[in-house]
């Protein structure tokens, strides 16, 4: 998309520069009219030098008509030009419009990162604490079930020693 932006302001440039030197050459052709036009009032004075006067005259024709030509030719570089710098005006708002829409994004993805990561943090630190209260409760159950197997054993220990006093008896 850059290299379009950059392409059209080349485009722009050169726009300029070629009304630029329409311009100038359209300035040179007036200034070359006024000097046709007082050689020629020189030489409707001097009515002996006719022919020049019609040949300036054809001359200055030829350049009316030039510079008329030119004219038009300017008048189309210019709608010409106005088109490319509205065209780029639009896209250079559809590109700034693009970059707000993305930094908004960015930052709403980011917060929902953010977001994410305490609410990973959180879990975490609880994960660890029932990690730790189940350990807790395992070694208590193991202490439970070492005792439950001991009193088991006593249990069977005095069973046995009570089946055997009843025999003796």
């Amino acid at each position: 998309m850059e290299a379009g932006f950059s392409e059209m302001r080349n485009e722009l440039q050169s726009r300029d520069a070629l009304w630029r030197r329409m311009q100038l050459e359209c300035q040179q052709l007036h200034t070359e009219l006024l000097k046709i036009r007082e050689y020629k009032d020189m030489q409707e004075i001097q009515i002996k030098h006719q022919a020049s006067c019609v040949q300036l005259t054809e001359q200055l024709e030829n350049k009316n008509a030039e510079l008329l030509l030119l004219a038009q030719s300017q008048e189309h570089h210019r709608e010409e030009l106005n088109t490319i710098r509205n065209h780029v005006y639009r896209e250079e708002q559809s590109h700034c419009s693009e970059q707000e829409r993305m930094k908004t994004e960015i930052s709403d993805l980011t917060e929902e990162l953010h977001q994410k990561e305490i609410t990973i943090a959180t879990i975490m630190e609880k994960a660890s604490l029932l990690e730790r209260q189940l350990k807790m409760e395992l070694e208590i159950k193991d202490k439970l079930l070492a005792k439950q197997q001991l009193l088991d054993f006593r249990y069977k220990v005095i069973k046995s020693e009570n089946i055997h006093l009843k025999e003796m008896v």
